[in-house]
């Protein structure tokens, strides 16, 4: 890819569009493109049509979406199954219309099965029922996918998806009421910490397990599936490990230093009891996550700090 390659982040200012920002200019890209969703809204046909036949990107990184955790998903199906169809359906065929050589297609790893088996393959993607708390934001990712494949396999575009599992980093959203589980433990542990070290209460047993991936590792994905020609449609983008999230919640906790009590409600819904991603076909390829959880947690809890506290 040359490097003056004119290329749009979709969804630039969010944790993932902002770390594949920084990855695409450490790299050397100097034409990118972004623009805020005052000043595009991708979920008008009309608007997005009109943006990209006016710059005329090559490529297009689609990393906008309409993002939450389990109570977001859950109480707002409605809303999270449209206005992803809409963002990706308006991006993708405007992509394709207007002969754009590349487009990247991000989704999630809520796109299996809740059931299916460990590692989650690629292959296992339709072959049962969806987790319930976020099937409207599955579904959506699931036809976005199938939208790529079909214009790859019939117009033989260089149209490829990448599923991450659990994303975090700079730029992540912590508000407790749409955040998902790591930022808002985070915060969570960080304000009991300031309240003289008071309980904290998390959702569900702690027993499920889940795979975090740095979203700087992400956006390095990102930028090899930009530069190599991938051989498939689909990709698992992980670590391949995960832990169980009273694990995750003693790492943040100690991370974060506090020394008080952790309240399990076992009212609230654990969600999928394991998601852990087969990453074997992007490792095998050259890609491969780089960062550590302990690490990656710190790194997110300074940025945290900075951003909110100024400190």
């Amino acid at each position: 890819m040359k490097k003056g390659l004119k290329i749009y982040v979709a969804g630039h200012r969010g944790m993932v569009g902002s770390a594949v920002w920084r990855a695409l200019e450490k790299a050397g890209y100097t034409n990118l493109i972004g623009k805020t969703s005052t000043e595009l809204d991708l979920r008008d046909p009309k608007a997005v049509q009109a943006f990209i036949a006016k710059e005329k990107p090559r490529a297009i990184i689609d990393a906008a979406a309409k993002v939450g955790g389990i109570l977001a998903n859950s109480q707002d199906q409605y809303g999270f199954l449209l206005q992803n169809l809409q963002i990706q359906n308006n991006l993708i065929q405007t992509a394709h219309e207007h002969e754009v050589a590349k487009f990247i297609f991000l989704g999630s790893s809520c796109i299996y099965p809740k059931l299916a088996p460990q590692p989650l393959k690629e292959d296992y993607l339709l072959t049962g029922p969806l987790e319930p708390t976020n099937e409207g934001y599955a579904l959506a990712k699931i036809a976005g996918i199938k939208l790529c494949q079909a214009i790859r396999e019939q117009y033989k575009k260089d149209f490829v998806s990448l599923m991450p599992t659990n994303l975090y980093g700079p730029n992540d959203n912590f508000d407790l009421q749409s955040s998902h589980v790591l930022p808002a433990m985070i915060r969570k542990f960080h304000e009991a910490k300031l309240n003289k070290h008071a309980p904290v209460s998390l959702w569900g047993s702690g027993t499920p397990m889940r795979e975090f991936l740095d979203v700087d590792d992400m956006a390095k994905a990102v930028l090899f599936a930009l530069e190599n020609k991938l051989p498939e449609h689909l990709y698992n983008v992980g670590t391949g490990t995960d832990v169980t999230i009273k694990q995750l919640a003693e790492t943040i906790q100690k991370i974060v230093g506090h020394q008080g009590v952790i309240e399990w409600d076992s009212s609230k819904p654990d969600g999928t009891p394991r998601k852990l991603l087969d990453v074997a076909k992007l490792n095998e390829l050259g890609w491969k996550a780089e960062v550590g959880l302990e690490n990656g947690v710190l790194k997110t809890y300074k940025w945290f700090r900075k951003d909110n506290l100024g400190v």
